[in-house]
């Protein structure tokens, strides 16, 4: 499933279901779909989102890798914050702009 933010401050970002749903309850919303934000909760949903990213990041560091593991060509897991990124310069474009946040399941039409 995927699932796609919108707002008029910003291009549509699209993410992995279960990515954007854990992101969205960071935020501190429940991870329903379809959902929005009012624009005079989006800084606060933002700020919300970075602080939580900002606690699980120890949790994401990945122990030191032996010799044997470094010569697999194993591309190392993309990390949450990583992943975020598109939709916290999503949130901070609304927040300045003070425009609502939607998202839904799918991709946007063209």
């Amino acid at each position: 499933m995927l699932i796609t933010f919108q707002t008029k401050a910003w291009s549509h970002v699209t993410l992995f279901g279960e990515v954007a749903q854990t992101l969205l309850k960071m935020m501190g919303h429940s991870g329903t779909v379809p959902g929005a934000v009012l624009a005079d909760d989006v800084a606060a949903a933002l700020e919300r989102l970075q602080q939580a990213l900002a606690a699980a990041e120890p949790a994401e560091q990945r122990p030191a890798r032996t010799p044997q593991e470094e010569d697999d060509d194993a591309t190392p897991p993309v990390g949450l914050r990583l992943r975020a990124y598109p939709l916290i310069q999503l949130l901070s474009a609304a927040a300045q702009q003070r425009c609502d946040v939607m998202w839904e399941e799918g991709t946007p039409t063209l």
